[in-house]
């Protein structure tokens, strides 16, 4: 894009930094994995050779091992090789397919060995046999599904899930989800069903924390004006707890001045007035009397001691759910009785507000948290995108899974070459990296495969870099021979199309034209040698 008034400027790679905000504008020569636009594939190469420290003016002085598509079509090995010999001036090229370089390098000790490569990338998945080391090509079969199919899918089930978050989940953060977190069931319904279980959920769902910022959109209240109005609600509790315990005091205090004028009758000896008031309250003798009047006379001594502490320190004193003086309700004050229930409807409202009272302002936490709004859980949507290359149908692919694609190659040989190609099922790729695919893999072949059959799989050593340490070795140990090398003078004779085959290369099929029909007889004029001498 236009950098200023300094024109285009191109960035490749891991220069871009974040690729999604430029998602859609990116460019590639790639359609799927074929180059198709060489110019773009030019810039790739110049940054390459930058990179590298060699020198691309002029000419590059060096041989160049290249990959390329299983199948490959021969118009891009065509314009690959004409831009590699005419743009750079290349010694001689040599061409091969990533995964049967991924297989040289895992090679056996009885090296030329077969055996069935499944190669999954990003845009494709290949089935590969290999017999005696060499390609056999015409039983070679592609499924179009891969990690990129398989991200989307991801990215299509947790946009669906989670319609709050759609901008923010990603492609990238897809594909970092498939890596860390996605997994190949050896029995999809089985593991479905697993997942129904709600203990089964809660020991196996990921939780992926999704960035975010504390600061709530539309929040117009500043934090000072939060903080005033916490404060006048503390003192709105307070003058209501010391009102509550004014009216609870004076009461208090009435019924003692009660009981103390019933005490002053029998010191007086009015024992018909005094026996009178005692049936009144519901008491039996003058013990009885003297024991409330003991206890009242302590509840309100200790409401005065809270009324004084409450003047001296600010704080919100919580009501205690239970009255001060019990079994004061015998007295039969329907005000008491009143006073208790009123004191008791408060008390939530005290009990839920006192520990917040004690702590500081700054720490009170809001109701909705908002780390736990912006995170994803990982349940089902480990297994179902993983899955779709055994299962295509889930996307609404028309095409076959691995488990099948597998077994009609398998088919295709007899029963003598089939037993020698399970023997060495090899798995490379990117997105063969998944934990629990070559369980699936042997799973598969043991549905397949005769009954006592033996069979061998194994995962490439590293499935992403593989291929490119398999060209290496391939490369320094033909560095000096003619074998799988393309020299400039092949090329101009025999055309860009041309491939030397090697053991991790396509088959070469020479470009066959049709037989020009015999030429018409030629006009009797020309035939008789008349005519005018320009038009002969």
């Amino acid at each position: 894009g236009a950098r200023g008034g300094a024109g285009a400027e191109t960035q490749v790679g891991n220069d871009l930094g974040s690729p999604e905000p430029l998602r859609w504008l990116l460019r590639s020569p790639f359609d799927r994995n074929v180059p198709v636009q060489l110019e773009l594939q030019e810039l790739l190469l110049d940054h390459v050779f930058q990179r590298l420290g060699v020198s691309s003016q002029g000419c590059v002085d060096h041989p160049i091992v290249l990959t390329e598509a299983v199948c490959n079509p021969l118009y891009s090995r065509q314009m690959m090789s004409e831009l590699l010999f005419e743009c750079y001036q290349v010694p001689k090229v040599s061409y091969g397919v990533d995964s049967l370089y991924s297989f040289y390098h895992n090679r056996r000790q009885n090296w030329p060995c077969s055996g069935l490569v499944i190669s999954s990338g990003y845009q494709c998945t290949h089935i590969l046999p290999v017999l005696e080391g060499r390609l056999d090509a015409k039983h070679c079969k592609r499924i179009n599904l891969g990690g990129c199919q398989a991200a989307v899918y991801l990215q299509r089930l947790l946009q669906l899930k989670y319609p709050g978050h759609f901008a923010a989940i990603t492609l990238s953060r897809m594909e970092e989800i498939l890596h860390e977190h996605s997994y190949i069931a050896q029995d999809y319904t089985e593991e479905l069903q697993k997942w129904r279980c709600p203990e089964y959920y809660e020991n196996n769902v990921h939780k992926m924390q999704l960035p975010f910022s504390n600061k709530l959109l539309g929040s117009t209240v500043a934090s000072e004006e939060r903080q005033e109005k916490r404060q006048q609600q503390l003192r709105r509790l307070q003058e209501l707890n010391a009102r509550r315990r004014e009216e609870k005091l004076q009461l208090d205090q009435e019924r003692l001045d009660r009981l103390l004028y019933v005490q002053e009758l029998l010191e007086d000896g009015q024992m018909d007035q005094f026996h009178k008031a005692l049936v009144e309250l519901n008491m039996d003798s003058a013990e009885e009397l003297q024991s409330y009047i003991n206890k009242l006379s302590l509840s309100i001594e200790q409401t005065k001691q809270k009324i004084l502490q409450s003047e001296v320190n600010i704080e919100v004193d919580v009501v205690d759910s239970k009255p001060e003086t019990p079994d004061l309700d015998t007295l039969g004050s329907e005000q008491s009785l009143e006073d208790v229930e009123s004191i008791n409807e408060f008390e939530p409202l005290f009990a839920e507000e006192q520990p917040e009272a004690e702590k500081p302002v700054a720490a009170v936490q809001p109701v909705f948290n908002l780390a736990e709004y912006h995170q994803l859980f990982l349940g089902t949507e480990r297994i179902r995108a993983p899955e779709i290359v055994f299962q295509p149908s889930l996307i609404g692919e028309d095409q076959a899974g691995i488990a099948e694609t597998m077994q009609y190659v398998l088919e295709r040989y007899s029963k003598e070459q089939q037993a020698v190609l399970v023997q060495n099922v090899f798995l490379t790729g990117g997105n063969t990296m998944y934990p629990g695919l070559k369980a699936r893999i042997q799973k598969e072949l043991l549905e397949m495969r005769p009954f006592q059959s033996s069979f061998e799989v194994s995962l490439a050593s590293s499935p992403v870099l593989d291929a490119w340490y398999g060209a290496r070795d391939w490369a320094v140990e033909h560095m000096n021979r003619e074998e799988g090398w393309i020299s400039r003078k092949d090329y101009e004779e025999k055309g860009g199309e041309y491939l030397k085959e090697h053991c991790a290369s396509n088959v070469y099929v020479p470009i066959r034209l049709p037989k020009q029909p015999p030429r018409a007889a030629e006009a009797p004029g020309r035939a008789s040698g008349t005519g005018n001498p320009s038009e002969q």
